[in-house]
């Protein structure tokens, strides 16, 4: 009887594909950086955007939410086009409409523009993020690799928003805040022409299938939500349009999970998100973002209208946190994800950002930055980064690989959905608290009162990140990533 022949594959062809990994790995983490930083890169740019485009603070948070919620409304279906239409093409489709959002953002002549604009680059980001994220997926398998190449992730989303407040402080103030969105142009360019020479397309088989019904359900119940929070500032939370504003959301929500239970091609298959595991992961990222975007908020309002930094001060203010938030994703995440449960690290991670939040909630408007918010800043970047790094790769980890771009789609909606509910619902509270008690002192609107209202709202994002930590706590019971398969 013949023996089957093995053909052993030269040990030149495997280290060339080692090598291929790796460097797609470069250009789709280039990428990445490019949608992380911009989460945040305006926010720095903020106060003078307001000044210019005579944006009043009610309405100013639309400019980080526009991103945020169009980039939470449309991820689930940017993976699904990644999944049908192949990784590769829709990966360099959303870098270029990223680039042209970019652009009509930098010229924006009216605020209403800027909205826009910043509206369009979170749909092109909902097509750049779940492909990266799937393209990782799909890339690395073996459990090490995966580890390595999901910190590498996870440092870049949790550290490339932070490092926005540095770059978007330099160029608003040596350039224009318009430079702020111009800068993403040579970014994607580069990306672009990377990713067209070393990445391997792929696709899930299958006849395309879009759930556009779905798309509106949940888009408009996160947009009633957010834009009910914003009223809540001027009208009050107990307005009739505030009211049924959040009526109309909670309906199509629910008819939105209804449908999803019967569409041929749901955005968002229920079985994804109706595992524990995965479920948890969402639920914390979501929660623990929501509190992170509202600390970026207030601290770049605290260190430029209260302390009267400069941007380029401001920036490089932020700077330890985007220094701890490195070496909690390495020395600490990127060590321990291979080794431990992902609950173990993301429970206390939730939990050490809480105590970050806990600290802000104590500024007075004579607050030292070495002693208050300097180490606020540094629990804030560990804590938030031992969230992350695990949550990234538990969150698509036991998917079928037809659907990992939306898996991958539905952990940046959970961080997207954070960041806009998070950041809608502290500032209002933020700006009622203030209000509150200008009314109280029957003054005008004080320094001390603007920090009365970031220090109340502060408070309540110390909650939001506790209950991050319960819920990685309890529904996250997943063991070591060495015992599932990749």
């Amino acid at each position: 009887m013949s023996r089957p022949v093995v053909v052993a594959q030269p040990a030149v062809s495997i280290a060339a594909a080692a090598q291929r990994r790796w460097t797609s790995l470069a250009f789709v983490a280039l990428a990445q950086l490019m949608v992380a930083l911009d989460a945040t890169i305006v926010s720095i740019a903020l106060p003078s955007a307001q000044a210019t485009l005579h944006a009043s603070d009610a309405d100013r948070q639309w400019v980080i939410t526009a991103y945020t919620l169009s980039f939470g409304g449309l991820l689930l279906l940017g993976g699904r086009f990644a999944d049908y239409f192949g990784r590769k093409r829709t990966f360099l489709v959303g870098l270029a409409g990223f680039a042209l959002a970019s652009a009509l953002g930098g010229w924006a002549p009216t605020f209403g523009i800027l909205i826009a604009a910043r509206a369009m680059q979170g749909a092109f980001a909902a097509l750049l993020a779940p492909t990266a994220l799937s393209l990782l997926a799909v890339t690395f398998t073996e459990s090490r690799e995966r580890a390595k190449a999901f910190a590498i992730y996870g440092a870049i989303a949790g550290s490339g928003a932070v490092a926005g407040m540095l770059l978007g402080g330099i160029l608003t103030e040596y350039l224009t805040w318009r430079w702020c969105l111009y800068v993403n142009i040579p970014i994607a360019i580069v990306a672009a022409i990377g990713g067209w020479l070393v990445l391997r397309d792929s696709r899930s088989a299958g006849k395309p299938g879009f759930d556009l019904l779905g798309v509106v359900l949940a888009s408009g119940g996160l947009v009633s939500l957010v834009y009910a929070c914003t009223l809540a500032t001027s009208r009050g939370w107990q307005s009739t349009s505030v009211v049924a504003l959040i009526a109309a959301s909670v309906a199509l929500l629910v008819i939105f999970v209804a449908w999803e239970t019967r569409a041929a091609s749901p955005l968002l298959p229920l079985r994804i998100v109706l595992d524990r595991n995965r479920g948890g992961a969402y639920l914390a990222v979501a929660l623990g973002i929501a509190g992170m975007f509202g600390a970026f908020l207030f601290l770049t309002y605290y260190l430029q209208v209260v302390l009267r930094y400069t941007p380029v001060q401001a920036g490089l203010a932020f700077l330890p946190m985007t220094a701890a938030s490195q070496a909690g994703s390495w020395l600490i995440a990127g060590r321990l994800v291979p080794r431990v449960p992902a609950r173990v690290l993301m429970a206390p991670g939730a939990l050490v950002a809480a105590a970050g939040m806990a600290l802000l909630s104590q500024l007075q408007a004579d607050s030292s930055y070495l002693t208050l918010v300097l180490p606020a800043e540094v629990l804030l970047g560990v804590g938030t980064s031992c969230v992350m790094v695990p949550a990234f790769s538990i969150g698509t980890l036991g998917v079928d690989r037809r659907e990992a771009g939306v898996a991958a789609a539905t952990v940046n909606t959970a961080q997207q959905v954070g960041g806009s509910l998070g950041t809608a619902v502290l500032n209002t509270i933020a700006t009622s608290a203030s209000a509150a008690y200008v009314a109280s002192s029957g003054g005008s609107m004080t320094v001390q009162a603007l920090v009365h209202g970031y220090s109340v709202a502060t408070a309540w994002g110390v909650g939001i990140l506790v209950l991050g930590a319960v819920v990685a706590a309890v529904l996250i019971n997943a063991g070591k990533p060495r015992a599932h398969a990749a």
